[in-house]
């Protein structure tokens, strides 16, 4: 879904959504609600995407016709040739090379919101972030709580990190008018910097054993991405040939490789000449929709299949790695979000954005338990046991599935409809 167009606002301060602000503040900048709404509308969509995709992996994988997914997912693909060759399942591909682009565009955001929108601004986003660092840090010590005794899977602890912004944003349009654009900003900015914890969680404990010659090529093929992003190299095709080798060369380092297009995406240039897009803007512009609506519900129909016979949901229930996430998502970043919150606000490090309310920051430190898509991402990196796995993904949807239930009745309850709001 492409963004539509936007409108002129002078002086308005940055937004989350790419509400661009020139030096010296009297330059013409993308209006912040006009701005937002093509943000969430996208979001929602995708989020849509999204749970059709995992509700039709469920259904497929408990079908009649279920080895016809598992053998799917299992089909051996070889990419390059010769010694350059790869072979792994169609799931490692999708996990390790599709999901790239998703990363690419969570670091274009990431890139957009730290020179342009609300990360640029420390005393907007002190609060937000503080309840990320409270939303990630609760929810990991209660799993690892659960699963210090035997049976446990300690490497599981950052699974119910994750806060699945198109499953949150979906969850909030379902609401509509009676969620104020404030609320959604703070929830937004929270989810980014949950993105970056996560994205570091991923980089540092991990990865495999390093091999330092592919890595080396790596960061110079990435020193060479942002030269070409300097000197203003012009056509797609140069930087997607340099991305892709950056992309392999990382891949045979041992480092995960969707990294690489974190990088990639935080390498691109934010400069702009006149009016016109920056490249993060237009990079952001066209691989937005191609992530939310064809990548992450790929990601989801290869990794959401589970079987959920009585005895697969009963052996989930006794183990510690499902309990543990589950409660880790639902009580962990209910009370790490909403603690952290208030401890920031008392403790003078910002406050809440203008008619917000406790009850609903209640609501979004709810929401945030839905970790859907990297809480599955990194299920694929921290379990090698099947047995395992398949609790850990079933903890996630039932996590998952009971944050956006309780969120959305809290902030149904504590709803008001605000004229003018997105």
């Amino acid at each position: 879904m492409r963004a539509g167009p936007t409108t002129v606002d002078r002086g308005a301060p940055g937004s989350l959504v790419g509400n661009v602000m020139t030096a010296d503040r009297k330059a013409p900048t993308v209006a912040r609600r006009g701005a937002l709404a093509h943000f969430l509308h996208a979001e929602t969509t995708g989020g849509l995407a999204l749970v059709a995709a995992a509700v039709v992996a469920l259904v497929w994988a408990n079908s009649p016709a279920d080895d016809v997914y598992f053998d799917l997912w299992h089909t051996d693909l070889t990419l390059g040739a010769g010694r350059f060759a790869r072979t792994e399942d169609l799931r490692h591909w999708v996990n390790d090379g599709l999901m790239t682009l998703f990363f690419l565009v969570v670091g274009l955001e990431i890139k957009r919101e730290l020179v342009v929108g609300e990360l640029r601004d420390r005393r907007a986003v002190a609060l937000p972030a503080v309840a990320a660092l409270g939303g990630m840090a609760l929810p990991a010590l209660i799993y690892l709580a659960i699963n210090t005794a035997d049976g446990g899977v300690p490497r599981g602890w950052a699974v119910p990190m994750a806060t699945d912004i198109a499953f949150c944003v979906g969850v909030m349009a379902l609401l509509g008018s009676r969620v104020s654009s404030s609320l959604k900003l703070f929830l937004l900015t929270l989810a980014i910097v949950d993105d970056i914890g996560a994205i570091t969680a991923i980089a540092i404990f991990y990865g495999e054993p390093l091999s330092y010659f592919p890595l080396l090529l790596c960061v110079a093929l990435l020193a060479a991405y942002a030269a070409m992003h300097r000197r203003r190299v012009r056509g797609w095709p140069a930087y997607a040939v340099v991305g892709v080798v950056a992309w392999a060369a990382l891949l045979a380092s041992g480092i995960h490789a969707t990294l690489a297009g974190v990088a990639l995406g935080l390498l691109t240039s934010a400069a702009r000449s006149g009016a016109g897009e920056s490249s993060v803007e237009r990079a952001e512009r066209v691989l937005h929709p191609w992530s939310s609506l064809v990548v992450v519900p790929v990601f989801a129909l290869a990794n959401a299949g589970v079987p959920l016979s009585v005895d697969a949901v009963a052996e989930a229930a006794s183990s510690p790695v499902a309990v543990g996430i589950a409660v880790a998502l639902v009580a962990g970043k209910l009370l790490g979000v909403l603690g952290a919150t208030w401890l920031g606000a008392r403790a003078g490090l910002g406050t809440l954005p203008t008619g917000v309310r406790w009850a609903e920051v209640a609501g979004v430190a709810a929401l945030a338990g839905i970790g859907f898509t990297v809480s599955l991402f990194v299920t694929g990196l921290a379990f090698d046991d099947e047995a395992a796995a398949r609790a850990a993904t079933i903890g996630i949807l039932a996590g998952s599935l009971v944050a956006a239930v309780l969120g959305a009745e809290v902030l149904r309850r504590c709803a008001r409809v605000e004229p003018g709001e997105i």
